[in-house]
């Protein structure tokens, strides 16, 4: 089985990401190997996960761990961004309350984005703070989610606003499981991926633009597939190592965050998931530093192209409210003095971070993203 290590060096918890087609057989003697898992996890594991992701891939875990010695239970949340609640949080409180977790205990995240930041804030709060390790199944949480120590769940007035930085033991990402991702979660996830272009690595983003199609599994060779997992997953490392949490570099993680934010949260996370509020974000943030001459509108029109290419909207439904984007925004996290910040492209490759964005610019810039 080939395979590739990406180390994520962080002073106080160094660890792997794994990425290995036809793997999840191996999480069990991974976690094991002191080459690649470094702390000692005791032998209570907890699996999360969704009923879906459940019955493809909850066996294989399972047994893979069972087979490795761990004494393995499992708990299903529903899938979706509306229930990342501390309500969930709760639950999983009271399962592992139930199994007697300890501190050398583990909870396993498998499943996307939306279990790993809830099973990964679990850990990071139950008894102050137990194992953790990510196996993510969904491109987005692939290349993002999983990487890099973010958790959290939602409060009603904003996403993400309860949240820990805590990172995880070990990220194994078996690319064979995208292969059950649906087509929609599979365009979210390369939102990230662009964003990765944009913001880094000039290299990935002509890559994307090569590729005859990006916008189903099906349509990419596996062995680009697997190249842009870990370009993404290197360029996520990269930023994370020198800035863990957040007080300068890794902001530019938010590329296209800030408004994709406020669009999720003033459509009530159902009309658009994460990856396509993201897209959204980008179109904006690009316009935005057009109108501000920053980037020029060639760059600004290749990223336009690639998102189309990957099947994700670039319009805003027609009756968006466009007045109340203002006050989601002050609620973003990244606000600083009241000030929102924005990440905002240079050239491909490179962003800027700035607080100068004036509220007139956004309105303008988002009422030419209206559909129609």
């Amino acid at each position: 089985m080939q395979h590739t290590f990406i180390p994520v060096p962080l002073p106080h918890q160094p660890y792997q990401i794994a990425i290995a087609s036809n793997s999840l057989t191996q999480l069990g003697p991974w976690l094991l190997d002191p080459n690649i898992q470094s702390a000692k996890l005791g032998q209570k594991v907890l699996i999360v996960s969704n009923p879906l992701i459940w019955k493809h891939y909850g066996d294989t875990v399972q047994t893979s761990l069972k087979q490795a010695g761990f004494q393995v239970s499992h708990f299903l949340l529903p899938a979706g961004e509306r229930y990342k609640t501390p309500r969930s949080i709760q639950k999983i409180y009271d399962r592992a309350l139930e199994l007697k977790l300890e501190r050398s205990s583990t909870l396993v995240a498998l499943g996307g984005g939306v279990i790993g930041d809830m099973t990964g804030f679990a850990a990071a709060t139950w008894l102050r703070g137990i194992n953790f390790v990510q196996v993510p199944t969904s491109l987005l949480a692939m290349v993002d989610a999983s990487i890099g120590g973010k958790t959290g769940v939602n409060h009603p007035q904003g996403k993400n606003l309860i949240g820990a930085f805590y990172q995880p033991r070990f990220v194994l990402i078996d690319p064979d499981t995208l292969k059950t991702l649906a087509r929609r979660e599979f365009r979210a996830g390369m939102a990230e991926v662009i964003k990765y272009g944009v913001i880094w690595d000039l290299e990935l983003f002509e890559q994307l633009e090569r590729c005859d199609r990006i916008d189903q599994h099906r349509l990419v060779a596996p062995d680009i597939l697997t190249d842009i997992l870990a370009r993404s997953a290197q360029a996520k490392a990269d930023v994370v190592t020198q800035d863990e949490k957040e007080s300068g570099l890794r902001a530019i993680l938010n590329y296209g965050h800030t408004i994709g934010h406020a669009i999720e949260s003033l459509t009530g996370y159902r009309l658009f998931n994460h990856g396509e509020a993201v897209a959204l974000g980008m179109v904006a943030a690009a316009e935005i530093a057009v109108q501000l001459d920053l980037w020029s509108a060639q760059d600004a029109q290749r990223q336009h192209q690639l998102i189309l290419k990957a099947g994700l909207p670039t319009e805003l439904p027609s009756d968006f409210e466009i007045a109340a984007v203002a006050d989601v925004l002050l609620t973003d996290k990244k606000v600083k003095d009241g000030q929102v910040r924005f990440i905002l492209p240079t050239q491909l490759g490179q962003v800027k971070i700035t607080d100068q964005v004036p509220t007139q610019t956004i309105t303008t810039v988002l009422k030419s993203m209206l559909a129609g």
